[in-house]
């Protein structure tokens, strides 16, 4: 039986689903308001940036501390491009 997640969830099967595959709260949340609002489509295909893989290390950097990723500072690259991944 599906809970009631409160005001800020507007889908909460959807929630719930992606806490079960192991998603965070912040990313089930994000996906699960996504899918309940009209105006947006989060099955599409995303915006118009390049892969991880073109962008700057320091590019990389920005947008970990932009999400406040713990360890960014010691991350090369690669490591920086699966931190973001799973964020």
């Amino acid at each position: 039986m599906t809970s009631d997640h409160g005001p800020s969830i507007k889908d909460d099967e959807t929630y719930e689903s992606l806490r079960e595959d192991g998603a965070s709260k912040e990313k089930a949340a994000r996906i699960a308001n996504a899918q309940a609002n009209d105006n947006q489509a989060p099955s599409k295909k995303g915006g118009k940036q390049p892969p991880y893989e073109e962008w700057t290390k320091d590019d990389l950097y920005e947008r970990a501390q932009e999400l406040d990723i713990d360890g960014r500072s010691d991350m090369d690259k690669e490591e920086l491009i699966e931190a973001l991944r799973d964020h």
